[in-house]
């Protein structure tokens, strides 16, 4: 765990970044459990809090939810669950973090990876069970890191559904959610969080009260300065995620003394297509596409990551094209609305032969010619792939491994979606100092915690880690958070 010095200049410059005293006769409101953040984590908090027993109200700083969820392809891992064991598939928590721990290295929030895999089936369950959330097994496909099958998605695999569906969950529980107001400040009393001071769009400031304020406010990806100090190989690419994260939760914990982890890592994308600005699966790589630069190179293994190879392709300073077959283009899209809308509107180019992708990529027939033979030889393991990629799509599906005419090519580009380090948490998402103490009352999870994904880039990525960390610590925060109100007396003095 790291602890970064405060930085004057950035928290100066943020109104969102001051934490204040409180002064305890001077509240608008009062809850037990507050909610910062109306995205995935923060809904499931808010949820998950209102079901241990607390009264519990989000506030959120857009007019609308917000988050990287909505984003998402709403897939969350788990591990045990009942849909794997009905495909007959046997996963348990440990195979899921021994998983996670192989793709990500050592790194600074360890006790983290153990707690989200063994809350993971529980979890998922509970959002279709109790919350009304349409999830299925994703069997077509298992994403980067995964041993076995274990992602579970809405059937649109679109996040936007996901989180229709836990809104309708929070509405059904009465839960009060206030838009358009952001927190300008956390207020405390000594050194516990007690509240918060929110400012409306037309200059209302309201003190409210809280037994336990969850930080649910993504994380930094949308703030130039904190990505420079912390994630700068990436700092330049364009921004993919969500509006509204700006590193608040950073700027509040320098200011309080919290610890922080792995504030280095993050989750990037290589296949931004160009220029429709969509996301472009990495199933059509996994499936045996590859990547080349304007001169028609491969320059690293693909199979690596959509994640990591983000930081690859910033690296290449170069256009960069991701090639793939009509039967790899046709198998995705039926499986993957998103994409079958970037193939309607022209975002997947069809060529008949190598000349015509030649011309898409703007490179010599020559160096493509060479570049599909290199992969060729590697693909019916004839040769070892200079840069160690082993797999080369599915046998059962096209023998021999290898792309055939049609040819499809998709112009790409690298960004970053959102950060995976911050705020030190335990394993019920209470905020931790550099000595190891909580600070009383206050809890984070999703993008302003720390995540499992690594100690710095974007290579310990996992498919999935991002809605690991948002609804699993949100599910985590937002039941203890309920626990320690509760064994403590409610501020507004009554529970449900």
């Amino acid at each position: 765990m790291t602890t970064p010095r405060v930085a004057a200049s950035a928290a100066g410059h943020n109104p969102r970044a001051a934490v204040l005293g409180s002064d305890e006769h001077a509240f608008d409101a009062e809850v037990d459990a507050l909610v910062v953040g109306a995205g995935g984590c923060g809904l499931v908090a808010a949820l998950a809090a209102a079901a241990n027993g607390a009264d519990v109200a989000i506030v959120e700083k857009l007019d609308r939810l917000g988050g990287n969820t909505v984003l998402s392809s709403g897939s969350i891992p788990a591990a045990g669950t009942r849909f794997q064991r009905d495909a007959g598939i046997h996963d348990d928590a440990a195979r899921f973090a021994a998983d996670l721990r192989r793709v990500t290295g050592p790194h600074e929030a360890e006790p983290l990876v153990d707690a989200l895999a063994g809350i993971s089936a529980e979890m998922v369950e509970w959002l279709v069970d109790e919350v009304g959330a349409n999830l299925e097994l994703v069997t077509q496909y298992r994403h980067v890191g995964h041993s076995v099958n274990r992602l579970h998605a809405p059937p649109s695999r679109r996040g936007r559904d996901l989180v229709d569906d836990l809104w309708a969950a929070v509405e059904r529980s009465g839960i009060p959610v206030a838009f358009g107001n952001p927190v300008s400040a956390l207020l405390v009393d000594g050194d516990r969080v007690t509240g918060v001071l929110t400012s409306s769009r037309d200059g209302t400031k309201t003190r409210m009260r809280a037994g336990a304020v969850v930080l649910a406010t993504n994380g930094f990806g949308g703030n130039k300065e904190l990505l420079r100090r912390f994630c700068p190989e990436i700092a330049e690419a364009t921004y993919f995620g969500a509006l509204g994260s700006e590193g608040e939760a950073i700027l509040w914990g320098e200011q309080l003394g919290a610890a922080f982890a792995n504030l280095g890592a993050y989750q990037a994308h290589a296949g931004i297509a160009q220029p429709q600005g969509a996301l472009v699966t990495w199933t059509v790589i996994e499936k045996g596409g590859f990547i080349v630069d304007g001169n028609g190179l491969r320059f690293g293994d693909e199979t690596r990551g959509y994640s990591a190879f983000g930081a690859e392709a910033m690296r290449r300073n170069s256009p960069t094209f991701a090639i793939y077959d009509s039967r790899i283009r046709n198998a995705t899209a039926a499986g993957q609305p998103d994409f079958a809308e970037l193939v309607a509107h022209g975002g997947c180019h069809e060529c008949a032969d190598l000349a015509g992708v030649a011309t898409v990529c703007g490179c010599p027939v020559e160096m493509l010619q060479a570049t599909f033979e290199v992969a060729e030889r590697a693909s019916r393991g004839e040769a070892r792939d200079p840069f160690g990629r082993q797999q080369w799509g599915d046998a059962q599906l096209w023998p021999p491994y290898v792309l055939r005419p049609p040819y499809v090519v998709t112009r790409i580009a690298p960004a970053i979606f959102h950060t995976q380090g911050g705020l030190s948490v335990d394993g019920d998402g209470r905020v931790l100092r550099a000595d190891g103490a909580t600070i009383p009352g206050l809890y984070a999870g999703g993008g302003a915690a720390a995540g499992v994904s690594g100690r710095q880039g974007g290579a310990g990525y996992c498919s999935g880690n991002g809605l690991l960390g948002a609804l699993g610590l949100g599910y985590l925060a937002g039941r203890r958070a309920a626990l320690d109100v509760r064994s403590k007396g409610c501020p507004a003095g009554h529970h449900r």
